[in-house]
C-alpha cells in the first residue's frame, strides 16, 4: 500500500478514485508545520532562522499521518504546484523521516485522471530553491508584521497590522481618494444633432467635431451659442464617408487575476468567493449519472496563459464540430504571458471542453456552473477566429463646420458568438448607421447643446485594484484575495456600492508607514522584492542575501520609530442615535462590512446597529421614512425607520411615485449602460420604464 498526502479531503476524495486500491489518500488540512503565533520565531542573529512548531489542533493529523507512513511501501507528497503547496510537502517530508533526494513530490496541474497517473508516473525530490522562496517571503512577512504592527497598537489602535503586500493596497486606495478630493473640475460642452437621411426610418445622431478639419473643444455656453447661431438655417451635408475594417483578437485564458477580475465585473463576485467557488471546481465535483469526482478546471494560482497542446487539439475539435470550420483559425493561437510567469503552469482552463455549461449544470450549484462558464467560454473563446468589425465614420458639413457620426457592424463575428470581454468602465456602444452617400443632403430634426463636467478618477473596486497590483507587480496570484479581505477586516477600507474606500484609520495607518517606514509602502521597492522572490526560486539569488538586504535598514527605521512615533488619539463621531440599554449617544464605527453604530460604553453595554440612512422616500405603508441598511454580510437593502412597528423591507430602492396602472409604489430598477428607470413593486403589475440617465 501506497501513502498519498494532499491538503483537502475533497482532493483527497477525488483523487483516490483514479489511483485505486493500491493507493491510500489523505489530507493534511493545509499547513500543519508553521511559524508560532504567539511570538517573532526567527533567529535573525542566526541566519534569520525559522522555528516551526506543529500549529495547534494539527497534532492529532500529523501522528495520524505518520502511523500511515509507517505501514506504507512508498510515500508521495501531492500537495499544490506552487511555493506554499512545496512548503506543506517539505514540512511532512521532514516530519515523515523521508529522504532529502528521495523522489516523493507528484506535481499535477489538473485532477483528471490522465494528469494524475502521469504524475504518479515521474515523481521528483522537494524542490529546495522554492522552499528558499517561500521561507524568504514568510520571513519577509513575518518580520513586517509581527515588528510594526505591535507599534501601531501601542500608537494608534489594538488589533491593527502592516503587511508589505496589504500596506501599499491601502496607500493606492488612500492616494486615489485624494486625487477625487483634490479634482476640480472642468466644464465642457457637447452638441449633439440628430438627422433623417433619404429613407424617412433612418434617423441617427452626430456630435460636433469643429471646423476645417480641426477638432474643437467646446469649453463655455458661449463659444456653444456663436457656433449654434452661425450655422442656424444651413443646409447639412454628408462630406465625407470613411469605411475601416478592423480585426478584433479574442482575450487570452483567464490568470488568477483576469479571473477575479472578470467574475467582479459579470457576476459581481468578490475575489474572495470567486476562489472558493474555483477552488471546488479545481478539486473536483461529483459528475455524472454515477457521481464520480472530477476536477473541472486546471489549477487556479496560475500568472501564465499558455494552454498544453492536447487541450489545444481538443478544443479546436470542439470548435470544428459545433460552430464550422470558419470559427477555427488555420493554427492554434498562442499567448504570451507576462515576463516572470511561471510557465511550468497553465491558464486556468476548463479540463476537458467536452464538458459544456450545458452538459454538466445539472450538477452543479448556481454559482459553481456560473463561474465554470465563464472559465469554459473564455477558454474556448480564446482559441477561435479574429473577429472583424467594420467601422463607419461620417462626416457631415454645416457652413465651415463638421459633425462628425459613427457606428459600426459585425462583418464576421468569430470568437465574438461565444463569448466577450467585460470592460472596468460602462462604454457607449456604437450603433450601426443608415446608408449614406457623399454629397447627401440630410433633414436636421433636433439640434441639442448639452453642459459637460470633467469626472475625478473612479475608486479602485475589487477587480480594478487587483488589475493595478498585478500590472505594478505587486504581490502574486496567491495574494490577491487575502490581501483585499485583510485591508477590509483591519478597518482601513470599507466597501460602498462595490467601490473601495478609505476610513480615517487607514489614511492614519498609511501616513505613519510613509513617514517611518517608506519602503514597506513604496510600490516600486514592494514590486523588485517580488522580482527578487522569483530570483531565489530560480535559484539566481540566494535567500540569506535578500534578507539581510532588507533587515538592516529596516531595523534602523524600526529603533527610529520606536524613539518618535507619538499616539494618536481617533476620536468616535457621535451621532443622535440613542442606545435603547443605556441611553448612550451612539458612536459611528467601521467593520469589516463597512460604517456600523456601537454604545460608547461597551464593553459593558453590547448594543449595535445598522446606521441609517435616510432616502427622503415616505414608507408605504406607513408614515416613517425608508431608510438605508445592510444585512450581516453586508448586502444593502431598504427598510421603514419605524421598524420594528413597521416591517417594511425592499431589496429595491421605493420611490415616491406611485404606479400609473395599479397604484402600488414603485422602485428602481437598473439597467446596463447609461440608462436608469424603474418599475412597479406589485409583482402582478408589468409596469415599468426606461430611459437614459443624463449624466
Amino acid at each position: 500500500m501506497n501513502l498519498v498526502i494532499v491538503e483537502s479531503p475533497a482532493k483527497a476524495r477525488t483523487i483516490s478514485k483514479f489511483l485505486g486500491s493500491k493507493y491510500l489518500v489523505k489530507a493534511s488540512i493545509g499547513h500543519l508545520i508553521d511559524l508560532p503565533k504567539s511570538r517573532l520565531g526567527i533567529d535573525i542573529e542566526n541566519d534569520f532562522n525559522p522555528k516551526y512548531i506543529t500549529i495547534r489542533g494539527k497534532g492529532k493529523i500529523l501522528n495520524e499521518l505518520k502511523e500511515a507512513s509507517k505501514k506504507a511501501e512508498k510515500v508521495f507528497l501531492a500537495t499544490d504546484p506552487d511555493r506554499e503547496g512545496e512548503a506543506i510537502s517539505w514540512h511532512l517530508s521532514n516530519s515523515l523521516g523521508i529522504g532529502e533526494d528521495d523522489p516523493c513530490r507528484v506535481e499535477f496541474h489538473e485532477i483528471t485522471k490522465t494528469a494524475v497517473k502521469n504524475a504518479f508516473a515521474k515523481p521528483r525530490p522537494i524542490n529546495r530553491h522554492r522552499i528558499e522562496a517561500q521561507q524568504a517571503r514568510r520571513i519577509l512577512d513575518r518580520l513586517v508584521g509581527y515588528l510594526i504592527s505591535p507599534l501601531l497598537w501601542e500608537n494608534v489602535r489594538k488589533g491593527l497590522s502592516a503587511g508589505r503586500v496589504q500596506s501599499v493596497a491601502v496607500r493606492l486606495i488612500c492616494d486615489r481618494e485624494k486625487e477625487i478630493e483634490s479634482f476640480i473640475p472642468e466644464e465642457y460642452w457637447s452638441i449633439e444633432g440628430v438627422f433623417k437621411g433619404s429613407d424617412n426610418n433612418s434617423i441617427f445622431s452626430a456630435k460636433f467635431y469643429g471646423k476645417d478639419g480641426e477638432k474643437i473643444d467646446l469649453k463655455s455656453e458661449e463659444e456653444v451659442n456663436k457656433i449654434l447661431a452661425s450655422i442656424e438655417g444651413l443646409n447639412y451635408k454628408v462630406k465625407k464617408i470613411q469605411v475601416q475594417e478592423r480585426k478584433r483578437n479574442p482575450a487570452p485564458p483567464f490568470t488568477t487575476s483576469t479571473l477575479q477580475q472578470e467574475a467582479s465585473r459579470k457576476l459581481g463576485f468578490t475575489t474572495k468567493k470567486t476562489m472558493m467557488l474555483a477552488q471546488q471546481l479545481y478539486e473536483g465535483l461529483p459528475i455524472g449519472e454515477k457521481g464520480d469526482a472530477v476536477g473541472l478546471i486546471t489549477y487556479i494560482r496560475t500568472d501564465a496563459v499558455s494552454v498544453s497542446p492536447l487541450a489545444q487539439e481538443e478544443a479546436r475539435e470542439y470548435i470544428h464540430e459545433k460552430y464550422g470550420d470558419k470559427f477555427l483559425p488555420d493554427k492554434p493561437r498562442k499567448f504570451t504571458s507576462k515576463k516572470g510567469a511561471q510557465e511550468a503552469h497553465e491558464a486556468i482552463r476548463p479540463t476537458s471542453v467536452f464538458r459544456s455549461p450545458d452538459v454538466i449544470k445539472k450538477y452543479l450549484k448556481r454559482d459553481q456552473f456560473r463561474l465554470y462558464k465563464l472559465i469554459w467560454e473564455r477558454f474556448l473563446a480564446s482559441l477561435m477566429e479574429t473577429a472583424l468589425i467594420e467601422q463607419i465614420r461620417a462626416d457631415i458639413s454645416v457652413g465651415d463646420y463638421i459633425f462628425r457620426a459613427s457606428g459600426s457592424s459585425v462583418k464576421f463575428p468569430g470568437f465574438m458568438v461565444l463569448y466577450i470581454e467585460g470592460e472596468d468602465e460602462e462604454k457607449e456602444k456604437e450603433k450601426q448607421l443608415p446608408p449614406l452617400e457623399e454629397g447627401q443632403t440630410l433633414k436636421l430634426i433636433s439640434l441639442t447643446p448639452d453642459q459637460h463636467f470633467t469626472q475625478p478618477p473612479p475608486r479602485f473596486t475589487e477587480a480594478s485594484l487587483v488589475k493595478t497590483l498585478e500590472n505594478k507587480g505587486i504581490g502574486r496570484p496567491s495574494t490577491y484575495s487575502p490581501t483585499i479581505d485583510t485591508i477590509q477586516s483591519r478597518g482601513y477600507v470599507i466597501k460602498e456600492n462595490k467601490a473601495l474606500k478609505p476610513t480615517e484609520l487607514g489614511f492614519i495607518i498609511v501616513d505613519i508607514l510613509k513617514n517611518f517606514f517608506p519602503e514597506i509602502i513604496d510600490e516600486d521597492f514592494t514590486a523588485q522584492l517580488e522580482d527578487k522572490l522569483d530570483k531565489v526560486e530560480s535559484g539566481e539569488e540566494s535567500r540569506l542575501k535578500i534578507l539581510n538586504e532588507f533587515y538592516i535598514p529596516f531595523k534602523n527605521r524600526l529603533q527610529v520609530a520606536k524613539n518618535e512615533m507619538k499616539k494618536i488619539e481617533i476620536q468616535d463621531e457621535e451621532t443622535d442615535e440613542v442606545c435603547p440599554h443605556c441611553g448612550k449617544n451612539l458612536v459611528k464605527k467601521h467593520g469589516r462590512y463597512g460604517p456600523f453604530l456601537a454604545c460608547p460604553g461597551f464593553p459593558e453595554c453590547r448594543y449595535t446597529m445598522q446606521p441609517k440612512k435616510d432616502t427622503g422616500v415616505k414608507c408605504p405603508l406607513c408614515n416613517g421614512s425608508i431608510v438605508e441598511r445592510r444585512t450581516r454580510k453586508g448586502k444593502l437593502f431598504y427598510g421603514c425607520s419605524s421598524y420594528p412597528e413597521c416591517r417594511f423591507v425592499s431589496w429595491n430602492k421605493p420611490l415616491d411615485k406611485k404606479c400609473p396602472k395599479c397604484g402600488y409604489y414603485l422602485v428602481e430598477k437598473k439597467y446596463k449602460g447609461p440608462y436608469t428607470g424603474y418599475r412597479c413593486a406589485n409583482k402582478e403589475c408589468d409596469f415599468q420604464e426606461k430611459k437614459l440617465e443624463n449624466k
